[in-house]
């Protein structure tokens, strides 16, 4: 089998439950000094917020949820074609993007323990 050629780690997603919203933007964007970014007019409904630090981003997101169910971190890959071709291959499921971004081709993944890998051909990069 030949490996996913990943890119980059482009950012990782966190949840909080709704209650907690405000002091989690207060934590990462006072307390931890997290630069606040406007998060994609498709997703502004579902609240959270996005912050950055260097090349990496943090996605915190609301979840009532127990813990894990939207948790993620996200990789880049060239040719997404490609990395699906190659989890198939592999034996490993996808899981389709439910709520598609212009410019932001991905899909999803678990890892053995269930945790959620994004994995995505970003447009510009």
């Amino acid at each position: 089998m030949t490996a996913i050629a990943i890119r980059g780690l482009d950012h990782v997603n966190l949840t909080v439950p709704r209650p907690v919203e405000a002091a989690a933007r207060r934590f990462y964007g006072e307390i931890l000094g997290l630069r606040e970014l406007p998060k994609p007019v498709e997703l502004r409904g579902r609240g959270g917020a996005w912050f950055t630090t260097g090349a990496v981003q943090v996605h915190v997101s609301l979840d009532d949820a127990p813990p894990g169910s939207r948790r993620h971190l996200c990789f880049t890959v060239a040719d997404l074609g490609a990395a699906r071709a190659g989890f198939l291959a592999a034996g490993v499921s996808i899981e389709e993007d439910e709520q598609p971004l212009p410019g932001w081709p991905r899909f999803y993944v678990r890892d053995p323990g269930g945790n959620r890998v994004e994995i995505a051909a970003p447009a510009a990069a």
